[in-house]
């Protein structure tokens, strides 16, 4: 996919190379790199429109992570950003918060459909097995 900005074409694969390089300076939580940061590092230009020019980082980031790349993220008050997970400890907490969410929504479901959340689990299960998901 190529994309065009105020810098030329921008590559994908080029971008999810500099995503990856500049990461690389960035392990453990502690040194998370904030959205901004990121973006210029990654794009080479600051963006101008917070929503809109972040978006394609965070396509990209999206796309790695749905390869297996393991690209944390955290929210803070005081400033939140991507980095790599320091220690495995690191990603399993990482990922156990993303279940909790993901539970969390799914427990929402339950109560709305007005059903136990095992059976919800449960429809959900049998719906992917008959698309072949």
């Amino acid at each position: 996919m190529r994309e065009k900005d105020d810098t030329g074409t921008i590559d994908q694969a080029e971008a999810r190379i500099r995503l990856l390089a500049e990461l690389t300076s960035h392990i453990g939580k502690a040194n998370a790199i904030g959205m901004a940061e990121l973006y210029e590092a990654v794009f080479e230009r600051p963006w101008s429109h917070r929503i809109n020019d972040t978006r394609k980082l965070r396509t990209v980031v999206t796309a790695m992570r749905a390869e297996g790349v393991p690209i944390c993220s955290t929210a803070a008050q005081d400033g939140g950003g991507y980095y790599l997970a320091a220690a495995g400890s690191e990603l399993v907490a990482y990922l156990r918060r993303g279940e909790r969410r993901a539970l969390a929504i799914l427990s929402r479901n339950a109560k709305i459909k007005k059903v136990s959340l095992p059976n919800y689990l449960g429809q959900i299960k049998l719906n992917m097995e008959g698309t072949g998901s």
